[in-house]
């Protein structure tokens, strides 16, 4: 018979090792009363931010509750951003980074993305991505990696951790041992990385080896299938990634995070439940929940289930404690970052000038600009992936209207073209008649509704200017392009700059 005593102390265990989210820019009474239950670590996402002042009033009144209390962040800089969510981010993202190709530059926006999170009092970002983008058609990674090439990957993943690091904010390499090659979205199914050891061994471990020699102090698992390891569980779930590859062959001693473990590809065969007791017992020591899941009856359901699954002998208990122990010693080095004052919010500053530098032209661009009269926008956009969450401000229409005022823009969708065949002559060309045109895309290689709808406006239109701020994919040679590899506001006020003639 289990006491009492002991099944508390497997709660308080269980709950140490939850990285939970919650909904609301102030403190649920029910995390507040989780904290002072045992719970180790909240994560924040953008729907918890206005403010930096605000962010900091939160995660002071969370540490009220627990000087020692882990405060994560989902913030990539870049296309993922949670801190500028409602304004879009004011720093390039990491493909953008990878193109310019200086890891100096790199580690200083690192840094300075480093230094308004610690005043905000986070001390563990979810980034970077040390993910190699070696597969075109992949749907949830993209300009979140520094790039197509393993080694440069693996130089800028070093670099952005040696700088977040710096300002006292841990990074946390993900999504391991590589999300590039696949081409499946893990939020709603299971990747397959087909590749053999040797090729993973050459494409996507050489940026975790750099991440772990940076001295990054935690790693995320990914959600997809690795058969070359383990033919049968997802690398979250396997202990022959997470221990004998991670830990043992790489030599990572740091803490493993879980990818969201309410995502498609771990609960639609095992539950959420299933999915945690599974992860922690492969070697996982945290689990990320909430991204989706954000209710108190989610944390008290994963307590239960893994107190239970020890009771069981489905989770050994000493690999419980270790998860545990190694998240409270991450807690304990953690607990120093209190806000030490307010940085700048977004300065304007390093961020724009890394986007300037990331921009790129081909075609006869540099024939066709600047422009003297204000033009018509065309925007395709796709949908976003929930990576991403709600869709982000992006684009080149508002930045350029106030350079050049009178500029008119229409942004279309693949909706809007299946519901209405004239929209893009009625809603894109009609507007531009003797004016200027520029389309504005992203990934339009990968998405073949939008590519359609490019070639169709430059069928009418080869005059047009176009403006890639995704991968780029798809160069037309007869096209005046400008590539800015990323859809962050700096990236759009970067393009604006080159189409107005002001960089």
């Amino acid at each position: 018979m289990v006491s009492r005593t002991h099944s508390e102390g497997l709660r308080q265990l269980a709950r140490s090792v939850l990285q939970p989210g919650f909904v609301g820019t102030e403190a649920p009474d029910w995390v507040l009363r989780e904290i002072g239950d045992g719970l180790a670590s909240v994560v924040l996402f953008s729907r918890n931010i206005v403010t930096l002042e605000q962010v900091a009033r939160l995660t002071g009144q969370l540490r009220a509750e627990n000087p020692e209390l882990i405060i994560a962040i989902d913030e990539e800089a870049g296309d993922v951003t949670r801190i500028e969510s409602a304004t879009g981010s004011t720093r390039p993202g990491s493909f953008a980074l990878g193109t310019v190709d200086d890891t100096d530059l790199t580690e200083a926006v690192a840094a300075d993305l480093g230094r308004q999170l610690r005043t905000a009092g986070v001390s563990l970002d979810y980034a970077p991505s040390a993910d190699v983008n070696s597969n075109p058609d992949n749907p949830i990674i993209g300009v979140r990696s520094f790039g197509v090439d393993t080694k440069v990957v693996a130089r800028h993943t070093g670099a952005w951790i040696r700088g977040l690091q710096s300002a006292g904010v841990a990074a946390c390499a993900k999504h391991f041992p590589g999300h590039g090659d696949v081409a499946v979205d893990s939020h709603h199914g299971l990747p397959v990385y087909g590749a053999d050891r040797a090729r993973i061994a050459e494409q996507a471990l050489p940026p975790f080896r750099a991440a772990i020699e940076a001295g990054v102090r935690a790693v995320m698992s990914g959600h997809l299938l690795v058969p070359a390891y383990d033919p049968d569980l997802p690398a979250t779930l396997s202990r022959r990634i997470l221990e004998e590859l991670l830990r043992q062959e790489l030599g990572f001693d740091g803490v493993i995070v879980t990818d969201a473990i309410e995502m498609g590809a771990v609960t639609g065969r095992y539950g959420i439940g299933g999915a945690t007791v599974r992860a922690v017992a492969a070697g996982a020591d945290a689990v990320c929940v909430g991204g989706e899941n954000a209710e108190e009856a989610t944390v008290g359901l994963l307590v239960d289930t893994l107190a239970d699954a020890v009771r069981s002998g489905d989770l050994p208990e000493e690999r419980l404690v270790t998860a545990s122990r190694r998240v409270r010693e991450f807690a304990a080095w953690s607990a120093g970052l209190t806000p030490v004052g307010l940085a700048p919010w977004g300065d304007g500053g390093i961020g724009f000038a890394a986007a300037r530098r990331a921009i790129r032209l081909t075609g006869a661009v540099r024939h066709a600009l600047p422009l003297v009269t204000a033009p018509h926008v065309v925007e395709l956009a796709p949908a976003t992936n929930l990576a991403i969450g709600k869709e982000t401000p992006w684009g080149v229409a508002a930045p350029l209207g106030e350079r050049l005022p009178g500029t008119t823009s229409v942004r279309v969708r693949r909706e809007d073209l299946q519901a209405h065949a004239t929209t893009l002559q009625t809603q894109a060309l009609a507007p531009a008649a003797g004016r200027p045109l520029v389309v504005v895309v992203r990934d339009a290689a990968r998405h073949k509704w939008m590519a359609r709808a490019l070639a169709d406006l430059l069928a009418a239109r080869p005059d047009a200017i176009v403006v890639e701020m995704g991968l780029p994919g798809t160069v037309v040679p007869s096209a005046a392009q400008i590539f800015t590899h990323g859809a962050t506001a700096a990236s759009g006020v970067a393009a604006a700059e080159v189409l107005a003639g002001a960089l």
